[in-house]
């Protein structure tokens, strides 16, 4: 459910995340578009039905259940669900709803089996490896016990083997790739040699830009870049993401304009005191609205092309800005995220001021009430 009663707007523009889509689908292989977390905050079945309509087959989604929602909203595609079966209930519901789970340890592969196998079904599963990442997965030397156990299974059915970059974007870092991608091969070969016959995924968005040539492998997961982000962006490798186009802008209502004259402070433990006669606006955006505290004294917003710098503490629903200069009133449209001209906000700027990344500006972002373009 949205945040409501607030004046926060996310507008969403599908076309660009199916050109996003396209630009990736470049770089060859089977692209699986990853919509976990309500397709990072851009919303889950208006991602996926444009996605589905540009020619999409395959989703990616975090919970069982995301998966299953997804199904229920009429997809047709395959679905893959990351997180896999972390309860009980969620083995009955892959099944169900035709959800393909991550599994990543024997006492999963079990449980999901006899589920299965009470119900006269075979369950697709995607085997999660570890490779590097240290999160979960099994591991290479699990590989001979791991053959060994399918093949007293007949009610898995295996159809993707995968595993996650964990320096994929970053170029000081590529050796680290390597060494995964090595590994990742190696599991691959034996498992096939076992009997096995399935998709191999490693690459994530950097994976499918920088690395697939080298470990490309059949499916790779398209997550941040679909939403328009270049996961090389401020390092050299920047060009690799040329053309990714942004896909969610967020505004907000100027409540109120005024005067702060020099000496005076403004918001909450006078962190900021003005150093010159200024003129200020009140915007409703805070805390309250997923408009992190952290960019207090430090953040920029977007009005009519220029950006004006946060001024104070960010409050639970306002923050002051100063807008010496410009002349809005109340009630005029301000950006907190995208806006027109030179002083656009992007996410990477935004995700900068506020220390964190692209991913939970859109994630906390799309949390207030949604339109499409």
């Amino acid at each position: 459910m949205p945040i409501a009663h607030n004046y926060l707007r996310t507008t969403v523009r599908p076309a660009h995340i199916v050109a996003n889509y396209k630009l990736l689908c470049g770089f060859g292989g089977h692209v699986l578009a990853v919509v976990k977390a309500d397709a990072y905050g851009h919303g889950l079945i208006e991602t996926a039905g444009a996605l589905a309509e540009a020619g999409c087959d395959a989703f990616a989604i975090g919970s069982v259940a995301e998966g299953a929602a997804l199904r229920d909203a009429g997809s047709k595609a395959a679905i893959v669900s990351l997180l896999g079966p972390v309860l009980t209930e969620d083995d009955l519901l892959a099944l169900e709803k035709d959800v393909i789970p991550f599994v990543h340890d024997f006492g999963q592969l079990e449980r999901l089996a006899a589920v299965a196998a009470r119900r006269g079904k075979k369950a697709k599963v995607s085997l999660k490896f570890d490779t590097g990442m240290a999160r979960l997965g099994f591991t290479e030397a699990d590989v001979p016990r791991l053959l060994s156990r399918l093949s007293g299974l007949p009610s898995i059915e295996p159809v993707m083997v995968s595993s996650h970059l964990a320096t994929a974007d970053d170029p000081t870092a590529f050796d680290y790739v390597s060494s995964q991608g090595a590994r990742f091969a190696r599991i691959c070969q034996a498992l096939r040699h076992g009997g096995l016959t399935f998709e191999a995924s490693l690459c994530n968005s950097a994976g499918i830009l920088a690395h697939a040539a080298d470990y490309g492998f059949e499916a790779r997961r398209a997550g941040i870049a679909l939403y328009g982000v270049n996961p090389f962006q401020g390092t050299d490798r920047e060009h690799l993401g040329q053309g990714l186009l942004p896909a969610m802008e967020t505004v907000t209502r100027i409540v109120s304009v005024h005067d702060l004259p020099r000496g005076a402070s403004i918001s909450y433990g006078r962190t900021f005191i003005a150093e010159r006669d200024m003129r200020v606006a009140i915007v409703a955006a805070g805390y309250a609205d997923a408009y992190s505290r952290g960019l207090s004294n430090k953040g920029f917003l977007c009005l009519s092309g220029r950006r004006v710098p946060i001024l104070g503490r960010v409050c639970m629903q306002l923050t002051a800005v100063d807008v010496s200069g410009l002349e809005p009133a109340p009630g005029d449209v301000i950006h907190l995220l995208g806006g027109e001209g030179p002083g656009a906000v992007t996410a990477d700027e935004l995700a900068l001021w506020w220390e964190t990344i692209p991913y939970e500006v859109f994630c906390l972002f799309g949390l207030n009430q949604r339109e499409y373009l």
